[in-house]
Parts: C-alpha cells; structure tokens; sequence
C-alpha cells in the first residue's frame, strides 16, 4: 500500500489545503488518462473536534449570488435549526464540505501547477465501501469485510475478499472461504472495506 512519486507529491500540496476546509485528506487517486487526467481526493471528518486553522487561511465563502442550497430539499430534514456552533463530529461529509474542499484545492493547484494538461477534479466523502490509504485506516476495520487486489497471488488468488481477523506488524490476517491465509502489506495494490448492512 504505497503511494506512488506523483501520488504522494499531490498528497503533501494538498493536505494543508483539505485541512484548512476544517475535514481530513482521507487518500486520493491520480489516474493519468491521455490529455485530460483524473485527480479523485476522499474526505472524511475527523473523529475529534475540527482543528484550528493554520494561521493566513480561511475557509472559503459561497458567492453570494450562487446559492447551491436552492436546488436541495430535505424532506426528513428536522424542522429545528443546527446549532452553528456545535461542534462537528460524527457528522459525515455533506455536499458544502466537497464544494469547500473544490474550492480550496482547485486554487492550490492552480498556483502550483503540479499536472501537467487538463485534469478532472473530484471530490468525495470514501462512502461505506471506503477505500484504504494506509494500514493506520485499516486497523479500525478488524473484524470486518475487506477485498484486497493483490500485486502477488496469496493462496492462487490476486483477488480475495474475507474477514480481515488481525492486522499486525505490516501484515494481515484474512479468512476467506474457511481459509485463513496472511498478507503482507507490500503486496497490496488496492484495498477497500465491503459495506455489510446489518
């Protein structure tokens, strides 16, 4: 589960940027596609309260002549009002932390110019069948579903989707299909978490 050069070179200009939006850099996809590339960035609220901002950032206002709540309507919306200064957690992410986030970061990466061409930029909450980065992401998921795609095969199989049972010392334990087979992490190109409801 490692970043590529690029990857990780977009990561470090953008995560102060994210941050300043007052939501955490949860990982993101650089898919280079001929002329015009993709730059995919998941976000996600911290479990703790939102952090100060670094000094000489802001949080971008709306243009007050466009109003992207007008389209919207809730109808299981609750008739009270939000609390503005309640704080943050448990939340999730809403369509203004994306649109907050687009901002922020299409004015970063039009100063730094790090991709070259035309790019597509999205951003996203991960959802419930969130992606992982990094095995720090992973470690709250024990217990749960995963599908790993695999750089080697592990028990003739590069695709595998299982109980993750233990993740320990950059390896992890899997059960799929009644077999209990061990991961390293450096052979895992793509892993994500397979939503269950219960």
């Amino acid at each position: 589960m490692k970043l590529s050069q690029k990857t990780q070179a977009l990561f470090d200009l953008i995560q102060p940027a994210v941050a300043v939006c007052g939501v955490e850099l949860w990982g993101l996809e650089f898919l280079p596609q001929g002329k015009r590339s993709l730059l995919r960035i998941y976000i996600d609220r911290p479990d703790t309260e939102i952090p100060a901002l670094p000094t000489g950032f802001s949080v971008p206002a709306l243009n007050p002549d466009q109003d992207i709540a007008d389209d919207v309507v809730d109808n299981n919306a609750p008739d009270e009002e939000l609390d503005e200064d309640a704080p943050e957690t448990g939340r999730g992410i809403g369509v203004q932390d994306c649109v907050n986030v687009t901002h922020q970061v299409n004015g970063v990466l039009d100063v730094h110019d790090p991709i070259s061409g035309e790019y597509i930029l999205e951003v996203s909450s991960p959802g419930w069948d969130r992606p992982f980065f990094t095995l720090a992401q992973m470690q709250p998921y024990v217990g749960q579903t995963v599908h790993l795609r695999l750089i080697a095969p592990v028990a003739n199989r590069r695709k595998l989707t299982g109980l993750l049972k233990a993740l320990e010392n950059e390896v992890l334990t899997v059960e799929f299909d009644g077999v209990t087979v061990t991961v390293d992490a450096d052979n895992i190109d793509k892993a994500n978490l397979v939503f269950a409801p219960v």
